[in-house]
Order: structure tokens, then sequence, then C-alpha cells
């Protein structure tokens, strides 16, 4: 059996998105028009890509972003194991100068090796990872030829630092936006990263 490749997205733009509300996985916000529209756009771009499975996270700007794909007949299934990290007191309102300086305060940490830093009832770097890790273990067990995953910023920075077998302190080297591609490969063994960050089907 040849390699396996796996696309990972970011979910396309909602509303928070656009007025820069954190959201993490307790906001459960739709898709705004325009992250419609990227969400489509990503289907005419990679439709006849063969995917034999689709995963997504349980909350809904996930699943939107590949309605296009379920709607044409793809297998699919959400995993909360996918979902963003809890922001805990910050999800759901426009943060303030000092919350601005608290929410880097732990990404900093957290890029100095600190991952058990966290927001005020939210999770760390570590819980994160950890409940990550037995859905890539399935994954790495699983004889899909190719896959589609919908995920969410800081979900999909530790997600690739674990397939990657990095660091979490790396993990601000995987920069991310609405409706982002990420293209890896896997031999059974290891992950290789092919594309990243990629925005062509979003220009075309």
């Amino acid at each position: 059996m040849g390699k396996s490749l796996f696309y990972i997205i970011r979910h396309g733009e909602t509303e928070y998105n656009k007025l820069g509300i954190v959201q993490g996985s307790g906001v459960d916000m739709p898709l705004n028009e325009l992250g419609r529209m990227q969400a489509q756009s990503f289907y005419n771009f990679y439709k006849d890509v063969p995917f034999d499975k689709i995963y997504t996270s349980a909350l809904v700007r996930t699943q939107q972003s590949v309605m296009p794909f379920i709607a044409a007949g793809h297998s699919f299934q959400a995993d909360a194991a996918l979902n963003e990290i809890s922001w805990g007191v910050f999800e759901g309102k426009p943060q303030s100068v000092s919350e601005r300086e608290k929410y880097w305060r732990v990404v900093n940490a957290w890029n100095e090796g600190d991952y058990t830093a966290k927001i005020e009832n939210g999770e760390s770097a570590n819980e994160l990872q950890a409940r990550q890790i037995p859905f890539i273990e399935k994954l790495k067990n699983e004889s899909h030829a190719c896959v589609l995953i919908a995920m969410h910023g800081r979900a999909l920075k530790s997600f690739l630092c674990t397939l990657l077998n990095e660091p979490l302190l790396n993990m601000e080297k995987y920069g991310h936006s609405n409706l982002c591609l990420y293209q890896l490969s896997f031999d059974g063994k290891l992950f290789e990263l092919l594309k990243q960050k990629d925005i062509v089907h979003l220009e075309a």
C-alpha cells in the first residue's frame, strides 16, 4: 500500500472570527456568508479528490466547512477530540487589553515549554494534546488512503506538532487562516508535511 494523504483544514470564517471574539470549544458559532463561500470554494477546488473518510470536530463551524462534501455523499464522522481548545472565561466575549495580555502570557509560556499554563477554566496545551492523541493513534491504525479533517486554529497547531513528532513549543510556526489547508502524507510510520497554510483554493 502507498502513502496515505491527509488534508487538514481550519474551518471557514464565522462572525466571531470577523469581530475578533474568542470562540474556543464552548461557543458553537456557525459560518457567516464569507465562511460558506470559502467552504464552497474549497469544495470546487478539491471535489475530485477521492476522500474515503471525512472527520470534523463536534462544532458546527467545522461541519459546515465540509458540508458540500457531505452533501455529495462522502462518509463523515464528528469527533470532539478535534474540538478547539477551551479558552475558559475568555470565550464568547470581546477581549480587553488586560485579557489580551493574559492570553499572550499563556501562549508565551507554551512557547517556553510550560504546557500546563491555561486561561481560567480553560484547557492547557497538555490537556489539548492529551485528548487528541487517542484520535491520532486511531488515524494511524486505519487504512484510509485519503482523509479530510476539519478542525480549529489552536487545535490544529497542537495536532500538527503531534503528527510530526515535534514539541508543542513549535506550535507557533504553524500559522492559520480561515479555510487554509495543511496536507501531509503518512507512510505507516511517519507523517510528512507537504503543504502549509495553503489557500490557493480561495484564490482560484
